[in-house]
């Protein structure tokens, strides 16, 4: 939200008036040899750093323009601060609470997270594509407040009638709510302005957006506080870097990895701040490699503290999230066929729980054969036929995501129709099978005709009687990363299906048929012999009265392989999000500039509507000040290059810099009186600003913005605005 330049590692110092009046004021030239050697918003000496950063004794305190936080104690006392930042607390709370129980029926994203979050209440498997500490935030809460669990989401506008849905709500506000209150301390520690830092707390509070986002069951609010923790975190522990090893040294580091956790935790997208830290602490190390009062083993002791909080730290609380994930989620449910056959097995009350089976694949057994892609469903057949000119007009094939009987299919050799009556023979990588579909009693089949939807495919079909067909019938498998003689274990092996005539393999191209084919998923022969999930798949059900069955618990998966598992599925699942095509999209230059908004609820005028949308003062205002920003690091860049004194060489929050520089065109006082009165505009330009579209956040019936009588009449200033 704000244009402030993280100075790497030192403060900036506050001027006095006095300095303010003088700059550029009484120009002071540099020497040609310190010109060359100065450049604007570059490291100082260790000598000036430990001035300006340092915290560790008296001294450390006072730089050449004197120490900021000593200056406004002096003049102001210590009371007024604490009643600032008392202040920014309580609006904080009151604007993020309000209304926190409004509407009462399910907001936008409710009907996702707030399903999850019963999930967890319930131990029921879910999948989504995000890690799941933010989910499980939001059960904890939803179960400490008396919510049992029972109410189902379904869809946005759902009643929650006597639900206790406010404790999800009240959580995700109250982390929302401290959002303002780091942002406040985090500018006044790399400022030390307490006027800056009090210009960004009322930017955030007073944000319809961020009001708007905060108020509900969402990730993002979770999200934003580990993000804000971690740079506050970070900040704070840069300012304890004159008393390394200390407790209040190791409390901040420490907690910068806990907060590292919490943001990766919740969504992928905390991978930049952790990028951030990561930055921040390759220059302090760095610093320190520089730094020649310390030893080499200093810098070692350095480096492995580092290690240790910001990289074993994080990664141990990661993971311990998601074994406390998988315990609590023991359960068969929604999420189950994401995921393999062998992690299925785990979970009470799939059909692979505890159950028995043979465990190598043999002729004559029948099975099921599921596909490795996400959500890739079972190799499936029925008698309905393809339509006239849909390929050749023979039996559909085609993938379908749930247990059904025509999932069954009989494994032959390549030159017979019947199981042998001795002990079967198991079918090793390499061999050359045909499969028949138990049903129907037709072969797997392919030929060159295209297939239904993916052109470039051939078409998959069933083809015969009794197990009688052709040559188009005949599959070689193939164990991946196997060898010739390899045995084919069920839930375990990962086998492809390569087709002897064409030489295409079986595939699972994760497209819908239409309503001839069922809607379920399309299955062809590929030409395109890589190795995907789409063209991998495993046995799943394996029956051989034959043959002696093993117990599937001496299969299940170990901890690292369900979790590399879970994170394969969830990356895979990222990278296919696509909009559905009734589903508003947005551009990513649409956000910066508050284009459009999103409903969060209710469309027309008898509808109880919510509608997302920043503060347009706050989002244009902080547009404005990042192209000002540029503007000004150019002009001091240019001036000290031409011999003129600035002062201190960090820039703060520009707005800020820019009040504080009423003393460039105007003696005092009237420049403290221009100054107070920027202030007093910006202000009362946001709190306004907020009036009139707070109904946006807040909720609002009645007539619509364009309609006579709205109470948002003539506040559509963009026409991409549709409230």
């Amino acid at each position: 939200m704000f244009s402030f330049l993280m100075a790497k590692e030192e403060c900036i110092s506050q001027r006095n008036k006095t300095e303010h009046s003088s700059i550029l004021r009484n120009r002071k030239n540099i020497p040609t040899s310190l010109k060359t050697s100065q450049a604007p918003f570059t490291s100082v000496s260790k000598d000036k750093i430990s001035q300006t950063a340092g915290h560790s004794s008296e001294d450390d305190n006072q730089s050449s323009n004197g120490s900021s936080a000593q200056l406004f104690t002096r003049r102001h006392g210590e009371s007024p601060v604490k009643v600032l930042l008392l202040l920014v607390v309580g609006l904080s709370f009151s604007t993020r609470l309000y209304k926190i129980t409004e509407p009462p029926h399910v907001c936008w994203d409710e009907t996702h997270f707030g399903k999850m979050g019963s999930y967890y209440i319930n131990r029921t498997f879910f999948f989504d594509v995000h890690p799941p500490l933010g989910k499980m935030l939001i059960g904890l809460a939803g179960y400490m407040t008396g919510y049992d669990g029972t109410f189902p989401f379904i869809k946005p506008g759902d009643k929650y009638e006597q639900q206790n849905y406010w404790g999800m709500r009240g959580f995700c506000a109250v982390l929302g709510s401290f959002l303002p209150i780091f942002a406040y301390l985090i500018v006044l520690e790399l400022s030390q302005s307490h006027t800056a830092a009090f210009i960004t707390a009322i930017l955030l509070i007073f944000d319809t957006g961020c009001i708007t986002i905060s108020q509900y069951i969402l990730l993002d609010p979770i999200l934003m506080f580990f993000i804000m923790a971690a740079v506050l975190s970070m900040v704070k522990f840069n300012q304890q870097r004159y008393r390394p090893f200390t407790a209040s040294w190791w409390f901040w580091l420490v907690l910068t990895g806990v907060n590292l956790a919490g943001a990766f935790g919740v969504k992928f997208v905390g991978l930049f701040v952790i990028l951030l830290v990561g930055l921040n602490t390759i220059w302090d190390l760095w610093r320190l490699l520089g730094d020649l009062s310390l030893s080499l083993v200093d810098v070692a002791k350095h480096f492995l503290a580092r290690v240790v909080g910001l990289i074993l730290l994080p990664l141990f609380l990661y993971v311990t999230v998601f074994a406390v994930h998988f315990v609590v989620l023991n359960k068969s449910g929604p999420g189950d066929g994401f995921f393999s056959s062998a992690f299925q097995s785990r979970l009470m009350g799939n059909n692979l729980y505890n159950a028995s089976m043979p465990e190598y694949l043999a002729y004559g057994s029948t099975i099921t054969v599921k596909n490795l892609r996400i959500a890739g469903g079972y190799l499936h057949s029925h008698w309905h036929l393809y339509p006239e000119g849909v390929g050749s007009r023979q039996q559909q094939v085609t993938a379908y995501s749930h247990k059904d009987y025509n999932n069954l299919w009989l494994v032959h050799r390549q030159d017979d129709n019947n199981s042998q009556s001795g002990s079967p023979d198991l079918v090793r990588h390499g061999d050359i099978i045909r499969l028949e579909h138990k049903e129907t009693t037709r072969n797997l089949h392919s030929h060159l005709h295209e297939a239904p939807l993916t052109k470039k495919h051939f078409q998959v079909t069933g083809y015969g009687i009794n197990g009688t067909g052709d040559t188009n019938d005949l599959w070689q498998l193939e164990v991946c990363g196997g060898r010739k003689g390899d045995l084919v274990k069920v839930l375990r092996s990962k086998v492809r299906f390569l087709h002897r005539a064409t030489g295409c393999v079986l595939y699972s191209s994760g497209k819908t048929l239409p309503k001839w084919g069922w809607e379920q998923v399309e299955v062809t022969c590929s030409p395109y012999l890589k190795e995907t999930p789409s063209s991998q798949w495993n046995i799943e059900d394996h029956i051989n009265p034959k043959l002696p069955n093993i117990s599937l618990s001496v299969l299940k998966p170990h901890f690292l392989e369900i979790l590399l598992e879970s994170h394969i599925v969830m990356i895979r699942g990222n990278s296919g999000l696509k909009p559905k095509d009734n589903e508003m999209n947005s551009k990513p230059w649409h956000w910066p500039i508050n284009y459009q908004g999103l409903r969060f609820s209710g469309v027309n005028e008898t509808e109880y509507r919510v509608y997302l949308l920043g503060n347009p003062v706050v989002w244009w205002l902080n547009l404005a000040s990042l192209g000002l920003y540029l503007i000004m690091v150019a002009v001091a860049s240019v001036t000290i290059q031409r011999g003129f004194s600035l002062g201190p060489k960090r820039i703060g929050i520009t707005v800020d810099i820019l009040l504080n520089s009423a003393d460039l065109i105007l003696q005092p006082p009237y420049s403290d009186w221009m100054q107070r009165v920027g202030q007093m505009v910006l202000l009362l330009s946001v709190l306004y600003s907020f009036y009139l579209f707070h109904p946006l956040s807040y909720g609002m019936t009645g007539p619509l913005a364009h309609e006579p009588g709205s109470a948002m009449a003539g506040l559509k200033w963009m026409d991409s605005w549709e409230f």
